[in-house]
């Protein structure tokens, strides 16, 4: 049985008073009366109260000082301001200070049951969101991650073992396979796990600004260095940094990386004393970095330096069994988020997703619940709602336009995915410049 909402209903006119407990206890809430807000105060101190229901104007206490006053004793009562139409400015006045709505008398009880569920609802709503905020912040082991494919649990397996001892471990996949969520694991099931976890994006920034990020730098180390800031390997000490898209770092990042990983320690930019390290470090690309290593475009020392440990995310088409698993996953998260109730995918729309192609792996999956959990307007999300008609074919590709102009739209769109729209990287793939593509990508309205 679920518990009764205890409402507390403050007002000097007694009938008033009474009509309001009589209304709310025939909607089932448990309710207390006070005849003016000193005695309101009293009840507030003694017991804890869901709602109170105020007059604005009261002897000896008004609503605004009773409200502010309550507030500092239980800051997670939810106040409904009860005034006249003459005082509906203050009422507003008193939504501004923190009151949830008003009323105005005379009240209709209608109007009164409408607006305690909205109320009731609302806080329900807010409770699970923090919740699911928690959820989404807590530390993730290796039983927190969604999957019930063998060669998953394999990866599981390994990466939990390997997790115990400090070397460096390079994580290969393609984009959206989960790298991160791995790398946390590991972290959390390590020695370090009371360390930090500082994950690092080596495509988001260009080399000069990706330095500084790396090792930090002292005040006037350069212009507008107005403070000495620490880097990512210092926040990292004592913990584990994760390198993503380590492929994407110049050769002269890279050589100030091997460094770092040789001698333990960093000097941040405009520094004259050394930072020692206890770190470990977990990298990881969607590149091919031993045919990187073989075109010279990534140093072979620091790829044995990073790769001590390799272990290697399938793409979400390798393990399709966990598709119907994974999007009652994504069903329950949104369900929190959006306030909604959906309960599943139909079987239709489930023979789709487990059709498709998933260029863009368990991230992709993901965008399509969450797109179709908002358009959704039944409790089963359907085959419209999912909006992957277009995309399907054996390939996981459109094939209904043949022209040129299609068909280099899609090839374009395709390398930018299995790239992560890094646009030095596409643009390299597709032998043009950087300038070229961005116009392509203007002309064909692509979007990341």
């Amino acid at each position: 049985m679920s518990k009764k909402i205890k409402i507390l209903v403050v007002d000097d006119e007694e009938i008033v008073r009474n009509s309001l407990a009589e209304w709310l206890m025939e909607d089932g809430h448990a309710v207390g009366t006070a005849e003016n807000g000193l005695k309101a105060l009293e009840m507030v101190k003694e017991e804890e109260w869901d709602i109170a229901m105020v007059d604005l104007k009261m002897p000896k206490m008004d609503g605004l000082e009773f409200m502010e006053k309550a507030k500092e004793i239980s800051p997670g009562l939810q106040i409904i301001i009860i005034t006249a139409y003459a005082t509906v400015h203050t009422a507003v006045q008193a939504m501004k200070m923190g009151a949830y709505d008003y009323l105005i008398k005379p009240c209709d009880p209608e109007e009164i049951s409408l607006l305690v569920k909205r109320l009731i609802e609302n806080q329900t709503l807010v409770r699970e969101v923090d919740h699911l905020r928690k959820e989404l912040t807590k530390r993730y082991r290796f039983h927190d991650l969604v999957s019930k494919s063998p060669k998953m649990q394999k990866i599981f397996e390994f990466a939990m073992t390997v997790s115990k001892s400090n070397s460096n471990i390079l994580i290969l996949g393609e984009s959206g396979t989960g790298k991160e969520l791995l790398a946390r694991a590991i972290h959390n099931e390590s020695y370090r796990k009371e360390g930090p976890f500082v994950p690092v994006s080596c495509v988001a920034l260009p080399e000069t600004l990706l330095e500084s990020e790396f090792f930090g730098y002292e005040k006037g180390a350069f212009t507008n260095a107005f403070n000495t800031k620490k880097g990512k390997f210092e926040l990292a000490n004592g913990g584990t940094i994760f390198l993503d898209e380590i492929g994407d770092i110049t050769p002269k990042l890279q050589m100030s990386l091997l460094r770092v990983i040789q001698e333990k320690e960093i000097m941040r930019l405009g520094g004259i004393t050394p930072i020692k390290l206890d770190i470990r470090i977990i990298a990881a690309t969607n590149r091919d970095l031993k045919k990187a290593v073989e075109e010279g475009l990534f140093r072979e020392d620091l790829y044995y330096r990073l790769n001590v440990i390799s272990i290697e995310m399938p793409p979400l088409r390798e393990r399709k069994e966990d598709i119907p698993y994974l999007a009652e996953f994504f069903i329950h998260k949104f369900n929190i988020e959006m306030g909604k109730q959906i309960k599943k995918v139909s079987e239709s729309g489930l023979k789709m997703l487990m059709d498709y192609h998933w260029p863009g792996n368990v991230r992709e999956l993901e965008n399509v619940i969450e797109r179709a959990m908002v358009v959704c307007k039944e409790q089963t999300i359907s085959v419209e709602d999912l909006n992957l008609t277009q995309k399907l074919s054996p390939e996981g590709e459109s094939v209904k336009d043949k022209s040129i102009k299609a068909v280099e739209k899609e090839h374009i769109l395709k390398i930018l995915r299995e790239n992560n729209w890094n646009i030095q990287r596409s643009a390299e793939i597709l032998d043009i410049d950087r300038v070229t593509l961005y116009n392509k990508i203007k002309k064909y309205g692509l979007k990341e």
